[in-house]
């Protein structure tokens, strides 16, 4: 008789905080951090998830956060998706019925990930080093509760997600578009002005984490 294998997935954090950024910003969360990611944006603020981590089991990972008494749980990275076993991860934290969302970069495939979970798509702006990499087949996955960010460093970023947003009907395919200054690099008051008077129908967001913790490695 064959031993069954359990999946293992490498964790690099387990934490409990607040929600900083999307539609849930404010809500105490518990994120569960993967490691690794295909990308190397210029703008990234948790390289140290690129290497490192624990090897946990699903089941490990969910007494982990059974610990915190959730109702909201994040899973992100790194680039969670980079990793398979993602996907059955996603889906027990569902089953376990927390309210479950997936940040991820869309340069992966997320036609598979369950449909219970809220996913929020980072579309990468010119400035990240990484437009290429975005996998615009994803958009037609995406359901209405899911939410796109950008990361907005300057005005080329800005003009750039307008155009996107135009192109791609993007405000028929999801519930908020997130536009978010890039941290130390675009003024929150220059984005919020632009917004203003282009009356764009987008949420602006500050990394709320960041300016209640200086320290950003488990917050």
């Amino acid at each position: 008789m064959k031993k069954q294998v359990q999946s293992l997935i490498t964790v690099n954090e387990i934490f409990y905080s607040i929600q900083g950024e999307s539609s849930r910003m404010g809500l105490p969360t518990v994120f569960i951090r993967l490691t690794g990611c295909p990308l190397r944006c210029s703008y990234c603020d948790t390289e140290y998830a690129f290497k490192g981590g624990e090897r946990l089991s699903i089941p490990q990972i969910l007494t982990a956060v059974a610990a915190y008494q959730p109702t909201y749980i994040t899973v992100t990275g790194g680039e969670p998706l980079a990793q398979k076993n993602c996907l059955s991860l996603l889906t027990a934290l569902c089953d376990e019925n927390y309210q479950i969302s997936l940040e991820t970069s869309g340069a992966l495939e997320i036609q598979e990930v369950d449909v219970r979970v809220k996913i929020v798509m980072d579309l990468k702006t010119p400035s990240s080093h990484e437009v290429d990499k975005n996998l615009w087949e994803n958009l037609k996955f995406l359901k209405p509760t899911d939410e796109i960010k950008y990361v907005i460093s300057d005005q080329i970023d800005y003009e750039w997600a307008k155009s996107t947003i135009h192109t791609h009907q993007l405000t028929q395919r999801v519930s908020n578009l997130l536009f978010s200054p890039c941290f130390d690099q675009l003024p929150a008051q220059q984005l919020a002005e632009w917004i203003l008077a282009d009356r764009l129908p987008v949420r602006m967001q500050l990394q709320l984490h960041k300016f209640i913790w200086t320290e950003s490695r488990g917050r």
